[in-house]
């Protein structure tokens, strides 16, 4: 008999993914979903469905009720409220967490936990990690780092700067960054569950030494495109406004976006240079 795996956040960016490797490596699988209605990303895919959401408890009790492993990938990366991240990412985890002591736990967290005092989203994710931690059952914490590919609506605003010519990136020297593609962070999440590590906290990327700077990415975005763009440095204090106007804007109702014609959503490397 397979096991069963059961899994928050699988219509999500990474969700998709993770299901197909946990369907390739031939685990039974049962899905957090908010709403019947017809699930394109999850097409072909065989999986037991219930209906809910993080803060439900009684959907959360039947997800998980005779799962051998619990992967919670359900979050905010954006809220009206500072308050809202913890309700969800915070209280969420642990009322999952809570709901299934004798199944291996694996929370898909961020890097962004490692300074939680930099924004309400890290110290939302480090106060998850903290809940997992305190579980007597088995539990594994994942990091991720950004995360890139098909279906990714946060990295495509950058393509579509690059696409109209203009390449952003903060006014830092040193500036650098970690990443891995989607598929890549899914499969490891099912190796994880195929062959569970000791529980710990443990940080995920593609494997290259020292990471990515902002020319790397200008250059893979090119080449994807087919396009050249002009480097376009933003002072630290530009980024500042930017991110308080997006936060002004989401609290009333929605994020700041610039129109483009061009979606640009097959246009993602495969893969840039790392294993």
């Amino acid at each position: 008999m397979s096991k069963l795996v059961a899994v928050t956040g699988a219509t999500g960016f990474v969700g998709p993914h993770l299901v197909a490797a946990l369907t390739r490596h031939g685990w039974k699988i049962r899905v957090l979903v908010r709403r019947w209605s017809p699930l394109p990303s999850l097409a072909g895919v065989e999986a037991e469905l219930v209906l809910g959401d993080v803060s439900d408890e009684a959907a959360l009790r039947r997800l998980v009720d005779g799962a051998d492993t619990v992967i919670h990938a359900a979050g905010l990366i954006k809220a009206r409220w500072p308050a809202d991240f913890m309700a969800v990412n915070r209280d969420g985890t642990a009322l999952a967490s809570a709901l299934a002591p004798a199944a291996r736990f694996v929370l898909l967290s961020s890097l962004a936990a490692r300074e939680p005092l930099l924004s309400p989203y890290g110290a939302s994710k480090r106060a998850a990690e903290e809940a997992v931690a305190g579980r007597s059952g088995p539990w594994l914490v994942v990091r991720a780092p950004a995360v890139y590919g098909p279906g990714d609506r946060e990295t495509l605003a950058y393509f579509r700067a690059v696409a109209r010519g203009f390449a952003p990136r903060p006014k830092l020297p040193d500036a650098r960054l970690s990443l891995i593609h989607v598929a890549d962070l899914a499969d490891a999440l099912a190796l994880a569950v195929e062959r569970p590590p000791p529980a710990s906290v443990c940080e995920i990327d593609d494997g290259r030494d020292g990471g990515y700077d902002y020319g790397d990415m200008q250059a893979a975005a090119e080449a994807a495109l087919g396009r050249t763009a002009r480097t376009l440095a933003i002072p630290r204090v530009a980024m500042d406004g930017i991110a308080q106007v997006n936060r002004i804007s989401h609290t009333l109702g929605g994020p700041v976006q610039i129109p483009d014609a061009r979606q640009g959503e097959g246009n993602f490397p495969q893969r840039l240079d790392g294993p």
